[in-house]
């Protein structure tokens, strides 16, 4: 299917149930304005695609992508939860401006979603040696697992985080 037709057939789905799926996120969010947000979203999710699905259920298929919008969003929330409350806790000497916490925060998210799918064993060493700089043997010692283990993990976070990009585009 042409990239015009796709996006014709999207325009349509776009038409026909944009007001229903902000509806459907707004319950869940409480939040109007969030939800019409994460409603584009989920539309520019389907735009992204290369390929578009007929779909014969479109409210189901919108709510199966706007709930992992919306997972997506949820975590990113508690991220920013837990970056606000470490960022409270570090001595006025060493803060940072606000263009810092920033670009900060956007590096964790983004490294989060490349995590995501990823066992938290494995999610856990490559945390450990990347960001408290332990080396493998203190990271197997910490999660009670073997050296050849940790390295295993290490192995397939490092693909998660480096190839996601490359296999996604």
């Amino acid at each position: 299917m042409s990239n015009r037709a796709a996006s014709s057939r999207i325009e349509m789905l776009y038409c026909d149930h944009n007001n229903w799926l902000r509806g459907w996120l707004s319950k869940r969010l409480g939040n109007a304005h969030q939800a019409a947000d994460l409603a584009q979203d989920t539309f520019v999710r389907l735009l992204a695609r290369e390929d578009t699905p007929v779909m014969l259920e479109p409210r189901a298929f919108l709510t199966t992508v706007a709930k992992r919008v919306l997972a997506n969003h949820w975590r990113r929330e508690q991220l920013e939860a837990a970056y606000l409350e470490a960022l409270a806790n570090v001595p006025e000497a060493y803060a940072m401006s606000p263009e810092e916490r920033v670009i900060l925060l956007e590096t964790i998210v983004e490294i989060d979603r490349h995590l995501d799918g990823l066992p938290i064993m494995a999610k856990r060493a490559f945390l450990l040696t990347q960001l408290d700089g332990c080396n493998h043997a203190q990271v197997a010692e910490q999660l009670g697992i073997s050296i050849t283990t940790v390295k295993r993990h290490l192995v397939k976070a490092a693909q998660q985080c480096f190839f996601a990009d490359v296999f996604s585009a």
